[in-house]
């Protein structure tokens, strides 16, 4: 295929990356180890922890899991906000050859319950603020092994003890568990000394990711990214970010902010990993909704690389403090997980100085795509061109490459695509065509010079703030309240989350409240798939065979 969007790269991108520099992300990450072993690595409520710190401690728990007998392969699920906790378990279970199962920290049981059920994960760690989650859905599961995380583990010791005080007993963070059998990290980290870290041959076609996605049939998957997939999108990034932190840096440690959740594909590549491959230093925010602390935190930092969602410019730029921060270090302002708004990137450009890149990517791409140029002066209102080694199609409904110009779907070839989703390859087959494209689900047009635009989406997902809800989840639930016959959901526009999720209720019970609903939700389902707004209504709009119509709900566009 004709990479004819290469010609729009900036001078210095190359057309293609070499992802088998690396046998798998153990080695890249013990290279990084090695290489910039007394820097920086993360940093989180003023404790910073070193490449060599993040080496020695991970290979504790890489060999204590060792110990416990699990079998290279094994699922290891990590249930943890932004600390320092969360990078040295990610190091340990890719080390020990394990397959890391990242998990929202916020799910209720029902949720946490199928995603370690389906996974079949033998461990996990959590932090102890979600422990009562967990024991209510463990029992379910096969997991053997729980390591609990404290907010204050790694602190220090006073320190530590200090906070770990305020947040469970000031801040009443820490809700009441049992979990019986259950080590602590530090203890974890203790007993891993005593053992020796055996070398396993991780190779590039090994799983070192299942990254969880809602499914269209309202169950969550797990796309399959291999070592070798994920390696290939930390060097696409960096190909891409290259030229423009080459010419600024000129040898300094590049700082990134880490605002976004580290469960979700796109910090765990762009910050995470892509961070220690550079050398860089990740700056670490467990609650980015405190918009106040977030901006306290930064201004102890020279950020560099600004990767965030659309939400979370937006509440930034909200804050008067924020325009008093120093942006002299900012380079490079990623934007993805949604789509940016023009007006927000415009107030960002006026207020920092840099414009946001707007990219696109998938959790089934590991997840970078496209991204626009980090050279540009303003906000584009595309997704940019496709990353080196990547192509992209617009495909009609038979698959069919479209002509410029016109609208199709997006579908997406290379090194970054995931093997399949797992022990689901009926799913698997419905999104890959026979010459190994993803077929996305979002309609885009792409023009002459290999800039795409996205105008609509072929599911019916719904995107609140970069995370994505599947109707057909949150209908199942909701299908299943006394006093409810039937049920539609859709996303409809939000000015803070991009999208809001309503749903269009049939009662059987004429006494249902709105307020029921939702409380009812707030038990079932975690945070971004809770409606907003609930409307009642005498029936539904259905198909001759009865299928609810839920693209005509959503084109009434009423947003309450």
């Amino acid at each position: 295929m004709d990479k004819f969007w290469l010609t729009s790269y900036e001078t210095g991108v190359p057309a293609e990356i070499d992802a088998t520099q690396y046998r798998s992300l153990a080695h890249l990450l013990e290279e990084a180890f090695r290489k910039y072993a007394d820097r920086k690595a993360y940093a989180c409520m003023g404790k910073s922890i070193t490449f060599s710190e993040l080496d020695t401690m991970s290979q504790r728990m890489a060999a204590w899991l060792q110990a416990k007998g699990l079998k290279p392969g094994a699922r290891v699920a990590l249930m943890m906000p932004n600390v320092l906790q969360y990078p040295v378990a990610l190091a340990a279970v890719l080390r020990a050859g394990y397959v890391v199962v990242n998990v929202n920290p916020l799910y209720t049981p029902r949720e946490l319950q199928h995603q370690l059920t389906d996974s079949g994960a033998e461990a996990i760690v959590v932090l102890e603020n979600f422990a009562h989650t967990l024991e209510q859905a463990v029992g379910k599961t096969q997991v053997k092994h729980v390591i609990l995380a404290t907010m204050g583990d790694l602190l220090g010791g006073l320190k530590g003890t200090l906070v770990n005080l305020v947040v469970r007993k000031v801040k009443k963070m820490v809700p009441a568990y049992s979990l019986p059998g259950a080590v602590a990290f530090n203890k974890v980290l203790g007993e891993g000394a005593r053992e020796t870290l055996g070398q396993v041959a991780i190779g590039h076609d090994d799983i070192a990711f299942l990254q969880y996605t809602g499914g269209t049939t309202g169950v969550s998957k797990g796309a399959v990214l291999l070592h070798r997939h994920v390696i290939a999108n930390v060097l696409q990034n960096e190909a891409w970010f290259a030229p423009t932190l080459g010419r600024q840096l000129a040898g300094e440690q590049p700082q990134f902010a880490c605002a976004l959740p580290l469960y979700h594909i796109y910090a765990l590549t762009v910050c995470a990993l892509l961070g220690l491959r550079v050398g860089g230093m990740n700056l670490l925010i467990p609650n980015p909704r405190d918009i106040k602390g977030f901006i306290k935190e930064l201004g102890g930092y020279r950020i560099n690389i600004f990767p965030a969602v659309n939400t979370l410019y937006n509440g930034l730029l909200n804050d008067d403090d924020f325009a008093k921060l120093d942006f002299s270090g900012l380079m490079v302002c990623p934007g993805g997980g949604m789509a940016v708004q023009k007006a927000v990137a415009d107030k960002w450009l006026k207020t920092t100085g840099i414009p946001i890149v707007e990219g696109y990517g998938l959790s089934e791409t590991s997840p970078v795509v496209t991204a626009n140029r980090c050279d540009i002066s303003e906000f584009t209102g595309t997704i940019g061109l496709p990353l080196p080694s990547t192509e992209l199609r617009i495909l009609d409904d038979a698959g069919n490459a479209v002509p410029f110009g016109t609208a199709g779907e997006i579908a997406v070839r290379g090194p970054q695509v995931m093997a399949g989703y797992w022990q689901r390859d009926d799913e698997t087959a419905k999104v890959m065509t026979p010459d190994g494209f993803f077929k996305t689900g979002d309609i885009g047009i792409m023009d002459d010079k290999g800039y795409t635009r996205i105008v609509d989406r072929k599911k019916d997902m719904i995107l609140v703030s970069g995370f994505n809800v599947y109707p057909n989840e949150v209908e199942g639930v909701v299908a299943a309240m006394p006093g409810v016959l039937e049920v539609a959901c859709v996303g409809v526009p939000d000015q803070h989350s991009g999208e809001a999720v309503k749903l269009y209720v049939v009662r059987k019970d004429a006494s249902l409240t709105a307020d029921q609903v939702k409380a009812f939700c707030k038990e079932q389902l975690t945070g971004y798939k809770r409606p907003k707004f609930v409307e009642f209504r005498e029936t539904l709009p259905k198909t001759n065979v009865g299928k609810i119509l839920r693209r005509e709900l959503r084109d009434e566009k009423k947003p309450g």
